[in-house]
């Protein structure tokens, strides 16, 4: 029998939960809905739950103390909804062991590339809808033997291999892959990477382009495809093809 993977999403805003319900659905998804702290432990207690997306900003019980008590109880993935200006709580809502974080407004697709990728990682033996053929192809960005899948936020290399990325990693390569043959100064790297979290002479970039070039490179140690450009930044060298 193919389960369906469950995931419950909470927010007091019922126009997101009513989007995001039908638009999970619409991807493969079962997914059920609470308001409040309350409504989501009834929901629980009727409900196999393989994945919880939180807003942050809940009446009663805050997301925060939900994500608490949560990781107390179990090791349930979590996925926090927080607003781009919510920085503090984005940081404690990690240290407190959710999974991954989005912020709002947010794409529905990367969402779903998201909520891919961290049941991936927590939990392998949850079974994933399939895309389609189809949706499987187009999109995908082909440089040098590698594939990388925007939605399913994946890298796989000529074989069918996948790579692990992390999400400042994957970010970063999206930025390369979307502006090939380009030089991409630091700034505009950083904001791709981490948006308003860049700080000034914040040389972080740096650090995430040497482990990538770890992953994707025949060696780090003399670079092909990520080149560093003196003064100026990154130029990413590879022919990239779009499906």
């Amino acid at each position: 029998m193919n389960a369906t993977t469950t995931l419950l999403v909470v927010d007091d805003d019922a126009e997101i939960r009513d989007l995001l319900s039908r638009y999970l659905s619409d991807h493969g998804f079962r997914v059920l809905t609470a308001g409040d702290g309350a409504q989501m432990r009834a929901v629980q207690a009727a409900h196999a739950i393989d994945l919880v997306i939180l807003d942050l900003m809940l009446p009663g019980e805050d997301g925060l103390a939900i994500c608490r008590r949560l990781r107390a109880e179990s090791q349930l993935p979590i996925i926090m909804l927080t607003a781009r200006t919510d920085n503090l709580e984005r940081v404690v809502g990690l240290e407190l062991g959710a999974d991954d974080y989005i912020t709002k407004p947010f794409e529905p697709r990367e969402l779903v590339a998201r909520i891919r990728a961290v049941l991936r990682r927590t939990r392998p033996e949850t079974p994933l809808p399939e895309p389609t053929p189809r949706a499987a192809a187009v999109g995908c960005y082909r440089f040098a033997g590698w594939i990388l899948d925007p939605e399913a936020r994946s890298l796989r290399d000529a074989a069918g291999r996948s790579v692990e990325l992390s999400p400042g990693e994957f970010d970063l390569l999206m930025a390369f892959v979307q502006s090939p043959r380009q030089v991409l100064d630091r700034d505009r790297l950083l904001e791709r990477t981490r948006g308003g979290e860049a700080t000034p002479f914040d040389r972080s970039i740096d650090v995430q382009v040497s482990r990538l070039r770890r992953k994707i490179e025949d060696t780090h140690l003399s670079p092909n495809l990520i080149q560093t450009v003196r003064g100026a930044g990154y130029i990413f060298t590879a022919k990239v093809v779009r499906e």
